[in-house]
């Protein structure tokens, strides 16, 4: 199947979390789009893979993806290799992605910066023709980098006001991660952990894209090449 959008993340969740209102407005338009997972999570305090496997395949049909795969790649433990950056790049010549979506290349979590690498790199090798690669030579038309884990300055933002409720029934069928029973929080009453208030603040930073192009709620987007523009006169988003 070729699709025209394909979000590569380190863990189950980051795509809902980064870009998931923008794969779903794609979706809604028509377009073909797909989430490849690196990692299982496992390495993560709260679920199992398994439990986060279930949870996954229930996003992905709430943002109405045609394809969503897990590598299997070690949690915690991304690295930039041969290894890894083949087994994505046989992907992608099989997908084949007009638009790849890649965590932001800086971070708190070092598997999403190097995540970031390694999709960059396997997008670039998946296109040489003489790579000791499975499938025919295909590279991507262009790559994205979502911006909301990051301190960055968006080139642009995805109005997702209309998409936003769904993103967030997706992002929440991670019940695993954002919603614990007590007895869970119990358990590790004495361990903090960062994702305790992360769909709070994934949710903050929706609002502060939308603020920027006038809009409720949007999804920020950093590309490393100079937008074009053909007509200034129908230039979205006011200057004053």
């Amino acid at each position: 199947m070729r699709l025209d959008v394909l979000a590569i993340a380190p863990h189950p969740d980051d795509a809902e979390l980064t870009c998931g209102g923008t794969l779903l407005k794609m979706a809604e338009e028509g377009y073909r789009t797909g989430i490849l997972d690196l990692t299982q999570g496992e390495m993560g305090t709260r679920g199992t893979p398994e439990i986060r496997a279930r949870e996954a395949a229930r996003a992905a049909k709430i943002l109405g993806v045609r394809v969503r795969r897990n590598l299997g790649l070690p949690d915690a433990r991304l690295r930039v290799c041969e290894d890894f950056k083949k087994a994505i790049a046989e992907v992608i010549r099989q997908l084949e992605p007009h638009v790849v979506i890649l965590p932001y290349w800086q971070g708190r979590h070092p598997d999403h910066y190097t995540a970031a690498t390694l999709g960059y790199e396997a997008c670039f090798i998946a296109g040489l023709k003489n790579y000791p690669l499975a499938g025919e030579a295909f590279r991507p038309f262009k790559v994205l980098y979502a911006a909301a884990y990051a301190i960055a300055a968006p080139t642009f933002a995805v109005d997702i006001t209309k998409q936003y409720e769904r993103r967030r029934k997706a992002i929440l069928a991670y019940a695993s991660q954002f919603r614990p029973s007590k007895k869970e929080k119990a358990k590790r009453s004495k361990v903090v952990l960062p994702l305790d208030r992360l769909e709070e603040r994934m949710n903050l930073t929706a609002r502060y894209y939308g603020r920027l192009i006038g809009v409720p709620y949007a999804e920020g987007f950093v590309v490393k090449e100079v937008m074009k523009v053909d007509d200034v006169v129908k230039m979205p988003v006011r200057s004053m």
